[in-house]
């Protein structure tokens, strides 16, 4: 039978009758001591054990978010119209897409970069062959009224309808429309008498000979067809124009009947006769009302190198390369899935420089001043490294793409653009979040309390030992 005597005998601390035992100031002094020291290294110890800490290695990059990366963006370009901007991507494998906008958004910005209109601007709508005259009969018929910067404003609003074809004699598709425009300028004149009718006029500007005039209607395709209304053409504000740009078929019989429709809905002053002219007024849509874009959105591409580029384009138009500029802002540019502002802000506390460097070209403006001359074209070469960072809060999986820019200028013989080369590391950078467990916390608390109470035990028992021994040497006693 186990009795309490027997249970005693096991019992580590055995007390000493504190009659037997002596306090003494050293003793007091370091007891306070060792508990302050303890209360210190407990709570280095906490701190330690709330606080976290990383490792980082690099692998073979197993992404996780399939073949095809995600790129978000917000670029302005002053002085390229969004009549005719083009988002366009390509890579190695020979992928090549053009004219991108089902998730593209286009506004027209002026060249200080304000916004000339509150509202979208809506592309012409794709045409994969623009219809022309095969031949006519009356090569030389001269037809269209030649318009000047000095008998613009005048004539423009002298006629309520007032149709300008703006060309450039060097370009071919002003070339091929300029028969069918003379003749349909001729018949429209034979109908509605400019002396007797007046409600339209057909009119021409050549650009390289009144340059001010159609750069003063964001003129940079080569032709483009305005048609201008008399009376809401011109806003007073910052000078802006509101008319509508042609882009249908251009053959005589289209343009007569796309005039006489026109010229048809004055009386009741709408755009269009729907149940007459579908298609034709299917392609006119509102001229872009200032001469540069700002063009957001996204786009997604297979993660192999290639390019993601903005250039004019049309199937349709010649472009002086001469004049063109692709000076850009770049607002935003990033790569992969959205983080969550919560998100990003845990993992940021984390691992401070994780988003450091998603957004090294945000806010950067490149600009082509005079000195660097024609035909320049921007480029930007981007090295995308994929980070993922595993924190044990919630187990969650974070990943996100980093890049390096590197920028520069050079000049080509055809369309400048700006481009976008796009390099994708196969590797990954894989940080992991580690924190202590509470087992090891708790053996660390045990270690500082029992080695501060050994170690101060130690100390002053040495020091009052050696208390003992000078006195009795002072007392002159043997020991």
């Amino acid at each position: 039978m186990i009795t309490a005597g027997r249970i005693k005998s096991v019992d580590f601390y055995r007390k000493i009758p504190r009659d037997l035992t002596e306090a003494s100031l050293s003793g007091a002094g370091l007891s306070i001591v060792a508990a302050l020291t303890m209360v210190f290294l407990f709570g280095m110890e906490l701190s330690e054990y709330l606080s976290v800490s990383t490792s980082t290695s690099v692998i073979i990059d197993k992404s996780s978010d399939g073949d095809f990366l995600r790129i978000d963006f917000n670029f302005s370009f002053p002085a390229l119209s969004c009549e005719f901007a083009s988002v366009d991507v390509s890579d190695v494998l020979g992928t090549s897409r053009l004219n991108l906008t089902k998730t593209i958004r286009k506004f027209s910005i002026d060249s200080n970069l304000i916004p000339t209109t509150g509202s979208e601007f809506y592309s012409s709508p794709a045409a994969n062959v623009i219809k022309h005259d095969d031949k006519l009969d009356e090569e030389s018929v001269e037809g269209a009224f030649v318009f000047t910067s000095e008998n613009f404003d005048k004539y423009s609003h002298q006629f309520p309808i007032t149709a300008v074809n703006f060309y450039a004699p060097w370009c071919y598709w002003s070339q091929r429309l300029k028969p069918s425009w003379e003749k349909a300028a001729k018949i429209l004149r034979e109908r509605y008498d400019p002396e007797m009718d007046g409600r339209i006029l057909l009119g021409k500007v050549d650009c390289t000979q009144e340059a001010d005039l159609c750069r003063r209607h964001h003129i940079q395709g080569y032709p483009s067809i305005r048609i201008f209304r008399k009376g809401s053409d011109v806003r007073s504000d910052h000078g802006h124009h509101d008319h509508e740009s042609y882009y249908g078929d251009r053959d005589t019989d289209t343009l007569v009947k796309t005039m006489e429709n026109v010229v048809a809905s004055l009386p009741s002053q709408k755009l269009a006769l729907e149940d007459k002219l579908n298609v034709t007024e299917n392609a006119k849509i509102p001229a872009p009302s200032g001469g540069g874009c700002r063009i957001e959105g996204y786009v997604r591409v297979k993660k192999v190198p290639g390019s993601l580029f903005v250039s004019a384009r049309s199937d349709s138009h010649s472009f002086d390369a001469s004049q063109m500029n692709m000076s850009h802002v770049i607002h935003h540019l990033s790569f992969g899935r959205k983080l969550s502002p919560r998100i990003l802000n845990d993992v940021k506390r984390l691992i401070p420089y994780v988003g450091n460097s998603h957004d090294r070209l945000n806010g950067l403006s490149f600009i082509n001043t005079n000195d660097l001359g024609a035909n320049v074209t921007m480029e930007h070469y981007l090295q995308i490294v994929k980070t993922e960072v595993i924190t044990k809060k919630d187990y969650q999986l974070v990943e996100e793409y980093e890049y390096t820019a590197h920028s520069s200028v050079a000049h080509s013989l055809h369309i400048p653009v700006a481009r976008f080369h796009l390099e994708l590391s196969p590797m990954q950078v894989l940080i992991t979040e580690h924190q202590k467990s509470f087992s090891h916390f708790i053996t660390n608390v045990c270690a500082i309390i029992g080695g501060v109470f050994t170690v101060a035990g130690i100390v002053e028992s040495i020091f009052y030992n050696t208390v003992r021994i000078m006195r009795k040497v002072e007392l002159g006693k043997n020991f």
